[in-house]
């Protein structure tokens, strides 16, 4: 498998490369040259394999020879052994659960299977790999579980304070052992801007051996077209074949990799780019124009990002091209007072309790049957979190139902361990030079 730069297509680096360096020094991110399409038998049968089997027959077909079969199977059934089901809530509308794994949120799969890979291709005697992460909520708890006691390794995880839920913030901060964490004095774009500018900053690199566990490594990006495809598989047994995903969207990784899958020829109908009131995207599909711009909080804090990192891998795969993206791809946005109404209205007509990600998501495949006209297609609507991790949301009888898991439970009464820091760069470098 062989990469190149979103900014310089002649920039070619394998896998491990890749993975180990997370960002191009040219500032673009990591894209694979070719994209390979799955066998017709395989999608055409798709329903009678398991998660585990799909899952290693996208990544054998994506990674090509980056690693031997056998390890690459070992590595899958170790990362992804947690199910991700596709539940039903009516005839034609169902909720995919990806908070089944340890950090109860989607990024376990690319998480735990980023550590995996790391190991791996770590070898005796390299230096201590230091992976840098910035997280608005969910990213931050993954990895930390994810590298938790990894050898040869120091995670250092950048969140803004005051802006990520009370179990959010005891996931990044109660880990001790390799895992520290910097409470930083701003929003999840200052932390993103951290990491990216100490990936490119020439001191560091020579000291450190740098690398990133957020979604502009692509060993994140892989795994996650994993439950895509897995979803699809789950409809089929049902007889269902016209799929449309609507995905709580940030950083735009999670629908980055929906549009991987796509590329491999999962054969969905369309794609929702679901986001809150930081809706970067769903105006530049209004306006024509792509204005970043600094993030607001919201009850959805992990979408809580104005520049999205990997929007720009999304137009690669479109050749740049926002008339095509728009064939494949709409996008929505909602503010926090539609959420908590969406939140209610889903438990009254479902019975059924989601975090306002969740709720964001189902608001926006509603919208696109209403717009669309199309009744007929399984609107699949992405939960990215498990609802204990939003306990403000939540009153009376619903708040009631919400189930606290035993991992949850254990964390209560761990004291913080987090180091404050402005947004300055100059202090963040002085920190990871002097610590």
């Amino acid at each position: 498998m062989r990469l190149y730069s979103t900014n310089n297509s002649a920039l070619s680096v394998d896998f491990k490369e890749a993975v180990f360096n997370s960002m191009p020094q040219d500032k673009g991110l990591y894209m694979p040259y070719e994209i390979p399409t799955l066998d017709a038998d395989f999608i055409n049968n798709i329903e009678k394999y398991s998660l585990q089997e799909i899952a290693f027959k996208v990544a054998k077909t994506l990674l090509q020879d980056a690693l031997p079969d056998a390890d690459l199977k070992a590595i899958v059934e170790e990362a992804i052994n947690f199910p991700a089901p596709a539940k039903k809530l009516d005839e034609n509308t169902y909720v995919l659960e990806l908070f089944h794994g340890p950090s109860l949120a989607f990024k376990d799969f690319g998480a735990r299977f980023m550590s995996r890979i790391m190991a791996y291709f770590l070898e005796e005697g390299e230096k201590t790999l230091n992976v840098l992460v910035a997280t608005s909520g969910d990213t931050g708890g993954a990895v930390a579980l994810g590298f938790l006691g990894v050898p040869n390794t120091q995670v250092t995880i950048l969140y803004p304070k005051g802006k990520v839920s009370p179990i959010q913030e005891l996931q990044l901060t109660t880990n001790g052992q390799n895992i520290r964490a910097v409470e930083i004095d701003g929003t999840f774009d200052d932390c993103q801007a951290l990491v990216k500018q100490a990936f490119v900053d020439k001191e560091l690199n020579e000291k450190f051996r740098l690398t990133s566990a957020n979604s502009i490594n692509i060993s994140r990006l892989i795994p996650q077209t994993f439950y895509y495809f897995n979803a699809y598989a789950q409809l089929k047994r049902e007889g269902k074949t016209d799929v449309v995903f609507s995905v709580p969207s940030g950083n735009f990784g999670n629908i980055g990799a929906g549009l991987l899958a796509w590329k491999m020829g999962l054969p969905v109908k369309q794609y929702i780019a679901a986001t809150n009131v930081n809706d970067t995207v769903p105006a530049f599909f209004k306006s024509g124009k792509y204005e970043p711009k600094p993030s607001i909080a919201t009850l959805s804090n992990a979408m809580d990002v104005g520049n999205p990192s990997n929007w720009v891998r999304i137009m690669t795969m479109f050749k740049n091209e926002l008339e095509e993206v728009k064939k494949e791809v709409s996008a929505a946005s909602y503010t926090d007072e539609q959420t908590r109404a969406a939140v209610l209205e889903v438990y009254e007509k479902y019975d059924y309790i989601v975090c306002p990600h969740t709720a964001i998501a189902w608001l926006a495949v509603e919208d696109y049957r209403r717009v669309t006209g199309d009744l007929k297609s399984a609107g699949i609507f992405l939960s990215t979190a498990h609802p204990c991790k939003f306990p403000d949301i939540y009153e009376g009888e619903m708040a009631a139902q919400v189930e606290i898991p035993q991992q949850v439970k254990v964390l209560e009464g761990k004291p913080k361990q987090a180091v404050g820091l402005g947004i300055d760069f100059e202090g963040f470098k002085h920190y990871l030079l002097n610590n």
